[in-house]
């Protein structure tokens, strides 16, 4: 058996209504994966299931989440090993241990281009810094994400298919590995 991380898009179906994560971890059940496990309401589901290629997981977890919950989202899948090695490459370790909301990490379907860094500079507000780690973004913003001009950059369009989680989060997953 193999743990991965599943990660969506979004939780949000319409405006008055979210996927809850009870609904997610029954999903996860009725696809056959063991143990399936949610953090808080982030949109997060931690499974074991057999040794299974990320993308037919993707594909399996996305079809499935249309048809139980009739909207389309992306869902991004990791083996837990490669969700270790994410949270040990975090490139901004002092910053994440004095707030970790102000640190955050876009998960990536297919890695990034490091020279993207430059071309996301210009939405930076002083002290906000990047990183591409592995083929996917870390950001330190200055203040509260919502209200940075970077936020409004990365979307799918600009980077391809990702997902953002701050710090908090991303460490939370990595305790429900263990």
């Amino acid at each position: 058996m193999a743990t991965y991380v599943a990660l969506l898009y979004s939780i949000v179906l319409t405006p008055q209504r979210r996927v809850a994560m009870s609904d997610l971890r029954a999903m996860a059940a009725r696809l056959g994966f063991e143990r399936p496990r949610t953090l808080v309401s982030t949109g997060n589901l931690v499974f074991e299931t057999d040794q299974t290629p990320i993308a037919q997981l993707e594909n399996h977890l996305e079809a499935a989440f249309a048809t139980q919950f009739g909207k389309p989202v992306d869902m991004l899948v990791r083996e837990a090993t490669t969700w270790r090695r994410t949270v040990a490459g975090n490139p901004f370790p002092v910053e994440s241990a004095q707030d970790g909301s102000l640190v955050a990490l876009r998960i990536m379907r297919r890695p990034l281009d490091p020279a993207l860094t430059e071309k996301l500079e210009p939405f930076l507000a002083p002290p906000e810094r990047l990183a591409i780690v592995a083929g996917d973004l870390w950001v330190f913003f200055a203040g509260r994400p919502s209200e940075s001009r970077l936020l409004g950059a990365l979307t799918t369009r600009r980077l391809g298919i990702g997902t953002l989680r701050n710090w908090n989060t991303v460490r939370g997953l990595a305790g429900l590995l263990d």
